[in-house]
């Protein structure tokens, strides 16, 4: 029978780089993606929050950003479309990433390809059933335990067998559904958008800053969220410097009958034009693109609020979208899945080696579904404060007054970037520096655990010296001590701090029963 350690249902981007952080960790994982090559058309429009520095962590943020040198902090955000001025804050956390979801696609997949993970295309799960096998068909579970596989290909239906199954098949998540996972929330079918490439008429542009001048009306700011009494407008020149925009309306109303599974007709351009032209109570005299493609025009009828019960079913694990669906508003979504992939994958690939500590793999879910909680919460909020209305306006109003304090912005700021439920310290962010720091970097960009020993400690050395398969020790001078952190400090391949060096007492207190903890045993493996 087929057989791999762990099978991917789903190449998007979530999906991707979970194959590549499972194939830096020593495990072949197999991705089976529906789709016979990657969807042009558009989707996202780039990253926001802690998941642009953590690719910058694995080595992608320079082929993704296209430009030489580490991420920036973006200096201005919105939060529902209220203005967020972030250039007091030091530090920034929250950063951006202007880049299509079409390209991160194609980035993952040819770092995937390097690293040596198969990618079935055209190949499609069909259905899965958990439970033991004896003999020849035990396959890559070994024990007879894993997961049966029917999968649809191009040259007809076939049957493979893995050890762990990961869904990463979207928020209709074939996965989720079989495996009898709950998926709880709200849907608002209330709001419906439209959203279009389209030409802005030149004239109406202000020059240097890009707003939209309207007659007798404030001027609207590109890449923000204009809110209006017929609802939200929103535009930004979609690739910069190509003289076309991404231009879409939100509104607020009751769809048509069936409209909320999206299966109503296509969207003409002449409806785009109408929304436009109802949200701003004025025509734009939009035009459609006559540049190269793929340009988009799409609606969308409802959005919906959900996370999945557990992220985990036995042997079958949810990723991404699959686990929780929010509304696109700030970008988070990406932010999320991606940030799933990374911490899921140390701990699964620990696990199918054998050498993972009881309990290691549930912490994905203990980390992880507190993070999508916040998402969905920020998310809800941030929809609610663009609807229409007096009462929306004066919440508006408050909060507005509220951002001028440099603490609410910080907080905000935090929220909106995703570390603020972080589970421990991210170890970048104690700004080390020094000879020491290049080969920590060198090594989290494998995907390795590091123990950075600044102090020349022997026991430090000696207890690593039992994991080194597992954890790289790195050494360096006292003096390159990063500002947050002790003269010894555990490092998890996610980049999140797992222990310190006490203040006080044995510089290595507490070491091995951390190793122990995130990492194992010697006699483990």
């Amino acid at each position: 029978m087929n057989t791999a350690e762990v099978v991917i249902a789903g190449g998007g981007p979530n999906g991707l780089l979970l194959a590549c952080e499972l194939r830096l960790a020593g495990v072949r994982p197999v991705v089976l993606e529906r789709l016979p090559a990657r969807g042009a058309a558009p989707r996202a429009n780039g990253l926001v929050g802690q998941v642009v520095r953590m690719l910058d962590l694995r080595g992608l943020y320079e082929r993704l950003a296209g430009r030489a040198g580490p991420p920036e902090a973006t200096p201005f955000f919105q939060f529902g479309g209220i203005p967020l001025d972030l250039r007091a804050l030091d530090p920034n956390p929250l950063h951006t990433l202007l880049v299509p979801q079409a390209r991160i696609e194609q980035v993952l997949e040819e770092r995937a390809r390097e690293l040596g993970v198969e990618i079935r295309r055209g190949h499609e799960l069909t259905a899965h059933d958990q439970g033991a096998v004896r003999g020849a068909d035990q396959g890559a579970a070994g024990d007879g335990a894993g997961v049966t596989l029917d999968v649809r290909a191009p040259d007809g239906p076939y049957r493979m067998r893995t050890r762990y199954l990961v869904g990463a098949d979207g928020g209709h998540s074939l996965v989720r559904k079989q495996s009898g996972i709950g998926f709880p929330g709200t849907t608002d079918d209330t709001f419906s958008s439209l959203t279009g490439h389209a030409v802005v008429p030149p004239g109406l542009l202000r020059a240097g800053t890009g707003e939209l001048t309207l007659p007798g009306a404030p001027p609207l700011r590109p890449y923000a969220q204009n809110r209006l009494p017929g609802g939200v407008f929103t535009f930004a020149e979609m690739p910069p410097g190509s003289g076309v925009h991404l231009v879409s309306v939100m509104e607020w109303h009751r769809p048509p009958s069936g409209a909320g599974d999206n299966t109503a007709p296509a969207v003409t351009f002449g409806e785009l034009t109408a929304g436009v032209r109802r949200v701003l109570g004025t025509d734009l005299a939009l035009t459609p693109p006559t540049t190269e493609g793929p340009h988009r025009l799409s609606r969308l009828t409802g959005v919906s609020s959900r996370q999945a019960e557990t992220y985990r079913a036995g042997r079958v694990l949810l990723l991404g979208d699959a686990a929780h669906v929010h509304s696109a508003v700030g970008g988070p979504g990406l932010n999320l899945g991606l940030q799933d992939a990374v911490n899921l994958g140390w701990k699964l690939a620990a696990e199918v080696r054998g050498v993972a500590p009881r309990g290691l793999l549930d912490t994905y879910e203990t980390e992880r579904a507190p993070v999508s909680r916040r998402v969905l919460i920020q998310t809800r909020a941030q929809m609610a404060l663009m609807r229409p209305g007096d009462d929306i306006t004066a919440a508006r109003e408050l909060l507005t007054e509220l951002f001028d304090d440099l603490g609410n912005r910080r907080r905000i700021a935090a929220l909106l970037a995703g570390p603020e439920t972080a589970y421990g310290p991210w170890f970048p962010d104690t700004r080390p520096s020094g000879v020491a720091w290049p080969a920590v970097a060198e090594r989290l960009r494998a995907g390795r655990a590091v123990l950075l020993d600044l102090g020349g400690h022997s026991a430090v050395a000696d207890i690593a010296a039992a994991l080194p398969d597992r954890v790289d020790l790195v050494t360096g001078r006292p003096e390159e001590r990063p500002s947050a952190a002790g003269s010894a400090v555990l490092i998890r391949p996610d980049g999140y701090v797992a222990w310190s060096a006490p203040a006080a007492g044995p510089p290595h207190e507490g070491l091995r029963e951390a190793l122990a903890d995130w990492f194992g045993t010697a006699t483990a493996a």
